[in-house]
């Protein structure tokens, strides 16, 4: 049975986000989200047939002919037309997990009830979640303000009839989809399509499933981290309790504990070491790692905060008797905080990849490439390449887009926040994370197995007993990208604690 989220009802969290972007919900519309639905749209309805002065995006057009006024019986033509003619978003598919996040963050968004839309029309973005019906939208042509303008028209042209969905597992026109369900296209009445494509969800959407993967790469992090240590014969030392309270950094403390719980019981890490010093990219795994933790927390918290708020425009005060045109739509918190995570996030790469090098050096008692026979085999010479040209790819993608802005609309939208590219490179960034930890997580049990019969930790044995059950101890030359990719399967499907 799947869970069922009443949308409206109380706040999104990151623990109702992830069954939301893999489908294991029901959506229902709330009674009081339709009562807030109902009052606003009422509002809007009387507001427009008594009064004379344009209001703007609903009696008038969009962006820098604000100035057009609109008849009163074009007004549902108007909004048909907006969104058609804002369908311009192109590229790459979007993935159905985040087109799932965008159909779920605009329904919770509209159903606030500050945007003006029909009830009729919220449910209609429910069912199309709930049936899996998802619209086919394309990553780029947002500039992350005025909304995601172009992602935003694609995901809602089904709804009126255009456009393409995925349903029942093939690329179908819409029109097909909707005439198979028994459903009427949606008929757009004033201010309604601007509520719809006027917002940050496709931004949002990106910006929580960056999330929920940043989440679990950060505890993967310290997990291979510390499998490395202990197949380098590293020194403990540096993650004790005194050391990290006198600079007690959150993320920082975090991180050396859990450095410390996954070795406990370790044969390796408390022997006799030679060495007196680690490098730095074991020894500050806590001032690395934890300041990415930091910064993961932070951007959660502004995620958190968008996804919860009403960021269409003009936005309707029922209550205050006021429509007020703003400027909740631009999506700078958003760009400022993914380039953030996306520096943070590159970070773990970064550190990552050293360690994997340091591991095939030949030092402390390892063979070079952790290979039986070097020379004659390369070993696990390749991988750190690969790894290697994905940190250096990561630090293009770490450019900031915030810093950008291109005048659009003749002039009427002056600055934005380019908050759209910098949510697709920042996953970009992370489908990387995931392979440098693959291969530093191949690297670090090689080496590990050759320190046999000394043991690891309980904790890592376990682990390390689950992965080889997918791949085994690499003994010479074989076809390595599909250890790598067998090993990038096994991280992204673990449940690891």
């Amino acid at each position: 049975m799947k869970k069922i989220y009443y949308t409206g009802n109380s706040e999104l969290t990151f623990d109702i986000l992830e069954p939301l972007a893999n489908g294991d919900c029901m959506l229902k519309l709330s009674a009081r989200a339709k009562k807030h639905i109902e009052k606003c749209r009422n509002y809007l309805d009387e507001k427009i047939k008594n009064t004379e002065s344009p209001v703007y995006g609903i009696t008038t057009g969009f962006g820098s002919l604000c100035n057009k006024s609109i008849s009163h019986h074009e007004l549902e033509q108007l909004q048909k037309n907006l969104i058609m003619s804002h369908a311009c978003s192109t590229g790459d598919e979007v993935a159905p997990e985040i087109v799932r996040l965008m159909l779920a963050l605009k329904a919770y968004a509209l159903s606030l009830g500050y945007s003006g839309v029909h009830v009729e029309t919220v449910q209609r973005i429910l069912d199309f979640y709930n049936n899996d019906v998802l619209p086919v939208v394309y990553d780029r042509g947002s500039l992350g303000a005025s909304g995601d303008l172009a992602p935003l028209s694609n995901l809602f042209l089904p709804l009126i009839g255009e456009g393409e969905v995925n349903f029942e597992d093939k690329r179908q026109k819409s029109s097909a989809a909707l005439k198979k369900l028994g459903w009427e296209p949606i008929k757009l009445q004033s201010k309604e399509g601007l509520a719809l494509l006027n917002g940050t969800q496709f931004m949002s959407a990106h910006g929580v499933w960056a999330m929920l993967k940043s989440f679990k790469l950060s505890k993967l992090a310290d997990l291979i981290g510390a499998i490395s240590l202990d197949a380098f014969d590293g020194r403990i030392e540096p993650f004790d309790e005194k050391l990290q309270k006198i600079r007690p950094h959150r993320g920082q403390i975090e991180t050396a504990a859990n450095i410390r719980a996954i070795l406990d019981g370790s044969e390796l890490i408390l022997r006799n070491k030679e060495h007196v010093q680690d490098p730095y990219s074991f020894r500050c795994i806590p001032q690395v790692h934890g300041a990415t933790k930091d910064a993961i927390n932070y951007v959660a918290n502004v995620v958190l905060t968008e996804i919860n708020s009403v960021t269409d425009n003009p936005t309707v005060f029922a209550e205050a008797d006021r429509i007020i045109s703003g400027g909740n739509f631009h999506g700078q918190p958003l760009a400022l905080a993914f380039d953030f995570l996306a520096i943070a996030i590159a970070e773990l790469g970064n550190i990552s990849e050293r360690r994997t090098a340091q591991l095939i050096l030949g030092n402390r008692s390892l063979p070079e490439f952790l290979v039986a026979k070097p020379g004659l085999n390369s070993g696990l010479m390749i991988p750190q390449y690969a790894a290697a040209s994905m940190v250096s790819q990561n630090k293009i993608y770490a450019h900031p887009a915030s810093v950008d802005s291109i005048v659009s609309s003749n002039g009427q939208e002056d600055h934005v926040s380019m908050g759209a590219n910098a949510a697709t490179k920042l996953l970009k960034i992370i489908d990387n994370i995931e392979r440098i930890f693959a291969i530093e997580l191949i690297n670090a049990a090689q080496a590990l197995d050759f320190r046999r019969p000394a043991k690891s930790s309980p904790y890592i044995e376990e682990f390390v007993a689950k992965y080889r059950n997918e791949v085994k101890f690499i003994g010479k030359d074989k076809v390595m990208y599909k250890e790598i990719e067998a090993t990038l399967e096994f991280l992204r499907n673990g449940d690891f604690q």
